[in-house]
């Protein structure tokens, strides 16, 4: 070993630039403002009225759908950076890092202590940059309890994502994906045919799982997304 303060490693978060590549999209008091408002109405274990969160998103610059369901303990970064379909469920201990948007669709399902994070930093750069990248999830998405997405990601149409799995790439609609990173396991809907092996086609899925995995291969989850 060296001296103490011999560096052993490239990187230098003591030149990490807080401002670079990273908009607020808000003044400062008005940040300090949102983050009284969520200690007070959003982090509590109080079961607030889901309208009344609604209502007080929109106040910050958010659009909330109808009928959005909220329960308690939930962490949302930057409202002006979350759209909510109609009749979506939010639920308890949910992680929302917005520093990028992120789009939640209609009739979509957020377990509890899910994590939907568009904000990251770049490995690649020694200075710890930040790379942001904003989340897509299409309607009727399903994110199990302690699933994680992570920046650039669209999770397709009725998609569901298992508990505790972790999606890192797109990920098409109607199919079960579980693990870390998750793979397609099953379709949600029985009746829609698997894609055929090695198949080119708009069901493949974008990180190209399908065309390694044969049908008899998959097999239903060992529990529901929860």
């Amino acid at each position: 070993m060296g001296p103490p303060n011999e560096l052993h490693s490239r990187v230098r978060n003591d030149l990490f630039d807080p401002h670079e590549g990273f908009d607020r999209g808000r003044p400062s008091w008005f940040f300090g403002l949102w983050y009284l408002v969520k200690c007070a109405l959003f982090l509590s274990a109080l079961p607030w009225p889901s309208g009344f969160k609604a209502f007080v998103l929109r106040r910050f610059g958010a659009r909330v759908g109808r009928k959005v369901y909220f329960k308690p303990r939930i962490n949302i970064h930057f409202p002006w950076n979350l759209s909510v379909g109609d009749h979506t469920w939010v639920g308890e201990e949910v992680c929302i890092i917005n520093f990028a948007p992120v789009t939640i669709g209609a009739h979509c399902c957020l377990s509890q202590r899910s994590v939907l994070c568009s904000g990251n930093h770049d490995y690649r750069s020694v200075n710890m940059r930040y790379r942001h990248a904003p989340i897509v999830l299409e309607d009727g998405a399903w994110l199990g309890a302690g699933a994680f997405v992570g920046p650039g990601v669209t999770v397709g149409a009725d998609a569901v994502i298992t508990a505790m799995s972790t999606a890192t790439r797109s990920l098409d609609g109607g199919v079960v994906y579980a693990g870390q990173p998750c793979k397609p396991v099953r379709r949600r809907w029985p009746e829609e045919p698997l894609p055929v092996q090695g198949a080119h086609s708009a069901n493949a899925c974008k990180c190209g799982c399908w065309s390694t995995t044969t049908p008899a291969t998959l097999t239903p989850p060992s529990s529901a997304a929860s």
